[in-house]
């Protein structure tokens, strides 16, 4: 979760977990739960407020997890679904529509690949896209990337080798894109976006052979895919080694405004003195891609990871306010219970964070990081915003 516009150069951006935040932020992460295991929560998703589920990693470097789940009183581990089978990454928690939870393999399984449902009650079986051959990694539905659903009949996902896929209730169908795509959004119905880059066409041309990748956009329209002209973007002469530019994240915000983010990056290293990374910002205006204002302050490189109708939760817990105020989120210390001692230095990272249906409540799952003589360790951390003021 990483993320700064074209033309400026504020410097590398600070570490995304680091630092408590001012005492005097009106935003605070406080801790709802925090668990057992060494290793990081690594997601978190609800339906409503006494159903909350987490993904708890096992520790002390096994393989597998076990989930975390919340009735409104307590939390109780639970085993992962029958219905998903085994495998041994974390799995991931998708939150479809507002009724249903489903759970999938992160990772390649110890066998064919299988789906859970969450609807409240039980956990059961629930279709698995059909296997996509990839290059590298060969035909397996655990290779299912980024995923975003409308509802339980209209879903996408991007798939291995340029592909998408959509689940429209009943079957799963895959679609040819344009381009590499590293992200998608889904607009509403027939009005999909996907965002990567592109190793052909203007801009791509370097010269002895080499090639500039550019960033590239793709929009569905309910009948195929079709690329959309994006703005390239080239480092100044003399162009560092390896260039390379593209986009990693798009975004639909509740007014129905489209954004996307990238970096123009290059290898490091290679020459004295090196220009800096460019932070690539863009929103939908009408026909074309236009540039972002830019935010103020350190909120001029990050990315959204979350919305609500006060502004934008962006990574590394900064905020922006509809106001155009940069905030950063504060954390709470961990109990010296913990092991933590009250001169150690303590960092909160979050994997996920999502809203609870129907609330202004917003949770998120990570780890604090503790730094201590003699003793480091890392907490998994259930977190809850708290609002001041």
């Amino acid at each position: 979760m990483a993320g700064c516009a074209p033309g400026t150069a504020p410097g590398p951006p600070a570490p995304s977990g680091s630092g408590g935040g001012a005492a005097s932020s009106p935003l605070r992460w406080e801790f709802e739960h925090i668990a057992d295991s060494g290793a990081p929560l690594s997601d978190v998703a609800a339906l409503a407020e006494d159903d909350v589920w987490a993904v708890a990693p096992e520790g002390d470097g096994r393989p597998g997890a076990h989930l975390l789940h919340h009735d409104g009183e307590r939390w109780r581990r639970e085993p992962l679904p029958e219905a998903l089978g085994a495998g041994p990454h974390p799995p991931r928690l998708e939150e479809i529509g507002t009724e249903e939870l489903w759970l999938r393999p992160s990772g390649a399984t110890d066998g064919p690949a299988s789906w859970a449902r969450w609807d409240g009650d039980r956990w059961s079986a629930v279709p698995v896209p059909p296997p996509v051959p990839s290059r590298d990694l060969g035909a397996d539905a655990s290779l299912v990337g980024d995923l975003h659903a409308l509802g339980p009949d209209d879903i996408w996902a991007l798939g291995p080798d340029r592909t998408a896929l959509h689940f429209d209730g009943v079957r799963w169908t895959s679609t040819r894109l344009p381009y590499d795509a590293s992200d998608l959004a889904v607009a509403g119905p027939d009005d999909v976006w996907a965002v990567g880059s592109r190793s052909t066409g203007p801009g791509t041309e370097l010269g002895y052979g080499e090639r500039y990748a550019q960033p590239a956009s793709m929009h569905w329209d309910g009948t195929s895919w079709r690329a959309v002209e994006t703005p390239p973007t080239r480092f100044a002469e003399p162009v560092p080694p390896e260039p390379s530019a593209g986009l990693s994240r798009v975004l639909v915000l509740d007014d129905g405004e489209v954004r996307a983010y990238g970096t123009n990056t290059f290898n490091h290293g290679e020459v004295d003195p090196e220009p800096q990374d460019e932070y690539i910002r863009l929103r939908r205006e009408g026909s074309r891609w236009v540039e972002q204002e830019p935010a103020p302050g350190q909120c001029a490189w990050r990315t959204p990871v979350g919305q609500e109708d006060r502004g934008l939760f962006l990574d590394g817990n900064w905020y922006l306010t509809d106001d155009g105020r940069c905030v950063k989120i504060g954390r709470d210390r961990l109990p010296v219970s913990t092991g933590a001692r009250e001169e150690s230095r303590q960092s909160l990272w979050l994997r996920e964070i999502h809203r609870v249906p129907g609330t202004d409540e917003w949770l998120g799952a990570g780890h604090v990081q503790v730094n201590q003589s003699g003793d480091p360790f890392r907490a998994p951390v259930v977190v809850r915003l708290r609002r001041e003021g």
